[in-house]
């Protein structure tokens, strides 16, 4: 079969041709990156679409089309002609971080997590359509009217380019407004948050015939990229575990049925036409490479390659610690009061120690995120790791040696393409296997200090950030 997946990103789309050969990029196009206000992160629709029909311009003849998407990144438009009404709201975005904060001191927390097995956090989908109904005064308009839709990326690029306003349940998991049990909205959760449950799209399996894309291109599979890179991975047991270090870092561990552990995210990996729902754990570190990012900018080292190997012991040995709050805490802590800081400087600190412990610190916020899925989901085999940061040596040495676990490197860079391609493939009748390939790197043992240490720095931000007034992000 010849397979086109296309990863619609946070950053980027791109369109990648799997076949028995292998998988290769075709096209790719970045997008803006939109920040109105403080703590607002917006993508235009308009320029998502276009990236998208220039992706499917740009393929060859196909048998079938996977399409993944951002996750938990929204908006608004009008059922009769298409049109946004919003822009996109990025999963990164954190403007109801009030609201959400208000609902948990009334106690609404205890029905999300029950329901949706979601905290109350700005990153899910649920408070930012409510806030599209309490801001955009257009929404209650064509709501009236019976024109409203509301939903994620991929319930808008399918109503778009195929006619069928549907998600899949695996997206649908990431708004806090599906019910996990039944697999269906909410109609509790969606009064909860303000978002009228008759304007969210229907949902469809991940696989199976999804409508049909320009070009007579046929669509068989929808998916989070996340959990797309978790079947690309080749997840397909219990405790098969992955984690993608991109913007953020993600790692997913598959439970096969629905489990949960405290901090931790219950979710849907994908559920195959005519198939039950496959559950997986989900935990994220809100910033990983855009930390690396950060540390580039503020000039503390030019190339990537000067931090592919440090010559001095890991800092936190050295009492050097950097927490990556930069957007807050994501698992198992959910906080958003937390700041990004560095701890343990003395006047002798250079910027290669202080980029060395950013590199740490990611690694550090990763064990925490697998420390608390270790109580619900092992595996038995390594932790399969990809993303940008996977080529660092250096970082991937420590990691191993944090986590306390063999992790393997995978050497196909383009793992959310191919689990999309692979679904697609099911869902049109068809099957494309590939191996995952890669180097095992072992674990050598640390000092219990080293976890102690970056215990109490993490702590310290939480505190500080508790600490200032509000609104004062």
């Amino acid at each position: 079969m010849r397979v086109l997946a296309i990863d619609q990103g946070t950053t980027s789309t791109r369109a990648l041709l799997l076949d028995e050969t292998g998988i290769s990029l075709i096209h790719s196009v970045e997008h803006r990156q939109i920040y109105p206000a403080p703590d607002h992160v917006e993508h235009d629709p308009e320029e998502l679409i276009a990236n998208l029909l220039a992706c499917l311009s740009a393929a060859p003849a196909v048998d079938c089309v996977g399409l993944a998407n951002q996750g938990e990144s929204c908006l608004a438009w009008d059922a009769a002609t298409g049109r946004a009404i919003s822009p996109v709201i990025v999963w990164q975005d954190a403007r109801t971080a009030k609201r959400c904060n208000t609902l948990k001191a009334q106690g609404s927390e205890t029905l999300t997590l029950a329901r949706a097995g979601l905290p109350l956090d700005p990153y899910f989908s649920a408070s930012k359509l409510g806030w599209i109904m309490e801001n955009v005064p257009e929404a209650h308009v064509l709501l009236s009217q019976g024109r409203l839709r509301l939903g994620t990326t991929d319930a808008f690029f399918r109503d778009r380019l195929t006619g069928s306003f549907a998600t899949d349940p695996s997206t649908a998991s990431r708004t806090s407004l599906l019910n996990l049990a039944t697999c269906e909205w909410d109609g509790e959760l969606c009064r909860l948050f303000g978002v009228p449950i008759e304007a969210l799209p229907a949902i469809h399996p991940t696989t199976g015939s999804l409508g049909t894309l320009p070009g007579g291109h046929a669509l068989t599979a929808s998916i989070v990229d996340q959990q797309a890179a978790l079947y690309g991975h080749g997840a397909r047991k219990s405790g098969d575990a992955k984690i993608t270090f991109g913007t953020g870092a993600f790692a997913l561990t598959l439970t096969g049925t629905l489990e949960r552990a405290p901090g931790v995210l219950p979710t849907i990996a994908w559920v195959e036409d005519g198939q039950p729902p496959v559950y997986a754990l989900d935990g994220g570190v809100y910033a990983a490479s855009s930390a690396v990012n950060f540390a580039r900018q503020i000039g503390l080292f030019s190339s990537f390659d000067d931090i592919n190997h440090f010559e001095a012991k890991p800092a936190i040995s050295r009492g050097i610690a950097f927490v990556p709050a930069l957007a807050g805490l994501a698992c198992p802590h959910w906080d958003r009061s937390a700041r990004g800081a560095w701890m343990g400087l003395a006047l002798d600190t250079s910027k290669t120690d202080m980029v060395q412990a950013v590199l740490e610190g990611i690694a550090f916020r990763v064990a925490e995120v697998k420390a608390a899925m270790s109580s619900i989901a092992t595996g038995t085999g390594p932790i399969s790791i990809d993303g940008g940061m996977s080529r660092n040596p250096w970082f991937c040495q420590f990691l191993a040696d944090i986590l306390g676990t063999p992790i393997l490197i995978s050497d196909e860079p383009e793992l959310t393409a191919l689990g999309c391609a692979q679904l697609a493939a099911r869902g049109a009748g068809g099957e494309v296997v590939l191996e995952p390939k890669g180097r095992v790197l072992e674990p050598r043992p640390i000092p219990a200090h080293w976890i102690t240490t970056f215990h109490a720095a993490r702590a310290g931000v939480q505190a500080f950030g508790k600490s200032l007034p509000a609104g004062s992000r």
